[in-house]
């Protein structure tokens, strides 16, 4: 049964939650992935898509943890690779399954304690991990197990939203933390878990922690990125190996088909076509965004002015203001994000990670 909407979160943070955790993704896994969609401004796919050009091309065997519906799983697949799924949640993995079904190298999927993973010491070569670090407390004990099953110099690629950063950005993405992720968790069967989602996001802090404990376990951060304006963080760690450990190396298992001048980690070199068509549909989606501001803008100056005269009850009119208010804050973060975007290369082409 879904949780009653006005049942706290705080067994939610206790460590190693994971019946608890589980419990609720369980009840929010029907609408998950849309509200994340809804959530990421539609960006979260694009964050994927950058998480995956991090994996090096040379990893065989690569572990998803916190798989959920499995949205991060296609991207890691390719032949020769192994590709393993693991979550809690079994109504997650439920989806999972469904998306992944099929012939070939499909991904092979586990419900599994995080803590406790039925692995190998020293047998992966990359684990991924998106939107999922931060429901594992302790960290410092997440990280020890996630450094046992990596081999010495694996990869740990963490794709994570973060607290607000000072800045001038800084209240409004607190805004969107306090009052927006709430109110859509209203369209999911429980909405304490986006409470918790917001709760758990600034519990995490901006970052800086992050690496910190990253360092403290062994791990060696070689790449970073921040998306949405620094909403949401990607980082790229590599374990290093322990006193008499050697370096492990990943044998080529197949012919990469690619061309021998991509270098190892990074995709093949973007189409000027492609780029072309991502900045024409960039700039469509900008357009749109500013009308939709200059929309809401004079909406909103007209409620201000004539609010008081609507045929509505005072609670209605304080929803459709919220609404209005919620609707420009939205398409304004939208404006400066997809500008932001189009002062840098086209998102198809890897980023330059050092890997």
């Amino acid at each position: 049964m879904p949780s009653s909407p006005t049942s706290g979160t705080s067994d939610r943070f206790e460590p190693r939650a994971v019946s608890a955790l589980a419990g609720m993704f369980d009840d929010v896994s029907g609408r998950y992935d849309f509200l994340n969609r809804v959530l990421s401004l539609g960006q979260d796919g694009a964050w994927r898509t950058a998480m995956w050009r991090m994996v090096p091309d040379a990893a065989r065997v690569c572990l998803d943890l916190c798989t959920g519906s499995g949205a991060s799983l296609p991207g890691l697949l390719r032949p020769g690779r192994l590709v393993l799924g693991i979550d809690a949640s079994p109504g997650m993995l439920e989806l999972a399954a469904a998306a992944t079904a099929g012939p070939g190298w499909a991904p092979r999927l586990a419900c599994a304690d995080a803590f406790r993973l039925p692995l190998r010491d020293r047998s992966l070569d990359c684990v991924t991990i998106a939107f999922g670090i931060r429901n594992l407390r302790p960290r410092a004990g997440a990280l020890a197990e996630l450094g046992r099953v990596l081999k010495p110099g694996g990869m740990l690629v963490v794709l994570e939203a973060v607290a607000p950063r000072p800045g001038p950005i800084a209240p409004l993405h607190r805004f969107y933390l306090a009052r927006l992720v709430p109110l859509a968790g209203r369209l999911s069967p429980d909405p304490s878990a986006y409470r918790y989602l917001s709760e758990s996001i600034v519990e995490f802090g901006d970052g800086v922690q992050f690496e910190l404990d990253l360092e403290a376990a062994g791990f060696e951060v070689a790449a970073r990125r921040r998306f949405l304006l620094g909403a949401t963080g990607l980082w790229a760690a590599r374990r290093r190996p322990a006193a008499g450990e050697i370096q492990a190396g990943s044998p080529t298992a197949m012919q990469d088909a690619r061309s021998a001048l991509t270098a190892p980690g990074a995709s093949a070199p973007a189409d000027p076509g492609l780029e072309a068509e991502w900045r024409a549909w960039t700039w469509a989606q900008l357009t749109l965004a500013v009308g939709l501001v200059v929309a809401l803008g004079w909406a909103l100056v007209v409620f201000f002015k004539s609010g008081a005269d609507l045929p509505l009850e005072p609670w209605q009119r304080r929803g459709l203001g919220f609404l209005i208010v919620a609707g420009l804050v939205l398409f304004v973060a939208r404006s400066l994000m997809l500008a932001t975007r189009l002062q840098g290369p086209a998102s198809r082409r890897p980023p330059r990670t050092g890997l």
